[in-house]
């Protein structure tokens, strides 16, 4: 028996174990200690190298997903790997009556995690037959997790791409989006849009708490950057709060839900370790505004207002600046 081998095969598989279900199964978790470093780690290594390739870029999400998969894998393979060497003679080799080498314990474990194995070597004694079992099992769990955890992210991926889409349909700057529900006397038509993507951003903070490798997800189009899109909705919903003057605004609690939404959504950051920017972004222009037909409050009155916003929106601006974007609008 080797004490050594047997205890770091456990500890290999406490750390698979532990990361894998808390990246899977824990949606209030975000990522488990490896997968969170990992990720970062492959994010920050692909903005060095990608330049203003922004096709480069989009390839981070996959690569992380996949790097992911495989370290569950290479830890729980490797784990079971030691723990057989732990037994010196954990494995007879069928052939001849031997013991298993190195490269037949690696062997072994990888063909028992993925398949009941092929009868080539075989445990020595009960507790080893077990052990094998679990090698067995721990393969099914991590397939079984594996895929669902895959799919359940690539749909996160489209509902971020739908909802900046929806935002960005609406205007690709705040100003633009706001004005696009003026009807020249009130935003009355425009409750119906806002609600909805109010509903659909709610949505995307929890699927980011829970799979925070969607900040991960770069769109090589700004039209489909989520990180882009809430900033664009936040000021949008700024300027319809404090930009427009009372009698003209839409209703008071579609606007405070529409807030809470971004709340949630930048409550997810620290998940993928991003930080508020040191400054905060340029406030939306009125002047937009008024050239559009749509009355505001004055100057002054909406600076004030911003001043007590900056908090918030430092967190916005370290938000799209992470994404590798510029702050929105960009002539």
């Amino acid at each position: 028996m080797n004490p050594f081998y047997l205890a770091l095969g456990v500890g290999l598989l406490v750390v698979a174990t532990v990361d894998l279900f808390w990246t899977t199964l824990w949606v209030d978790g975000g990522a488990g200690p490896v997968s969170a470093r990992l990720s970062t780690g492959i994010w920050q290594f692909m903005r060095r190298v990608s330049g203003r390739h922004t096709k480069v870029l989009s390839l981070a999400g996959p690569l992380i997903l996949v790097s992911t998969l495989l370290t569950w894998v290479g830890l729980l393979w490797a784990g079971w790997t030691f723990c057989f060497a732990g037994g010196e003679a954990s494995l007879i080799d069928t052939s001849d009556g031997g013991t298993a080498t190195w490269v037949g314990r690696t062997y072994f474990v990888g063909y028992s995690m993925f398949t009941m194995g092929n009868g080539d070597y075989t445990p020595s004694s009960p507790i080893w037959e077990i052990a094998a079992s679990l090698t067995t099992a721990s393969g099914m769990v991590f397939v079984t997790l594996g895929v669902s955890y895959v799919l359940n992210v690539l749909e996160a991926v489209v509902d971020k791409r739908s909802f900046a889409s929806s935002v960005t349909g609406l205007g690709k700057r705040s100003e633009s989006f706001v004005a696009t529900g003026w009807d020249g006397d009130r935003f009355d038509g425009f409750e119906v849009p806002m609600n909805a993507l109010a509903s659909d951003l709610d949505r995307l903070a929890e699927q980011h708490q829970a799979y925070p490798i969607l900040h991960y997800y770069y769109s090589d189009r700004a039209a489909t950057s989520s990180a882009l899109a809430v900033a664009v909705f936040d000021d949008a919903t700024t300027l319809l709060e404090c930009g427009v003057p009372e009698k003209h605004r839409p209703n008071q609690v579609l606007l405070t839900s529409a807030r809470a939404s971004v709340q949630s959504y930048l409550h997810t950051l620290h998940t993928a370790f991003i930080t508020e920017a040191d400054d905060p972004p340029p406030s939306p222009s009125l002047d937009r505004l008024r050239e559009a037909g749509v009355p505001t409050v004055s100057k002054d009155a909406f600076d004030e207002t911003m001043r007590t916003r900056t908090d918030r929106r430092r967190k916005l601006l370290g938000m799209v600046a992470a994404d590798a974007r510029e702050w929105p609008p960009v002539n």
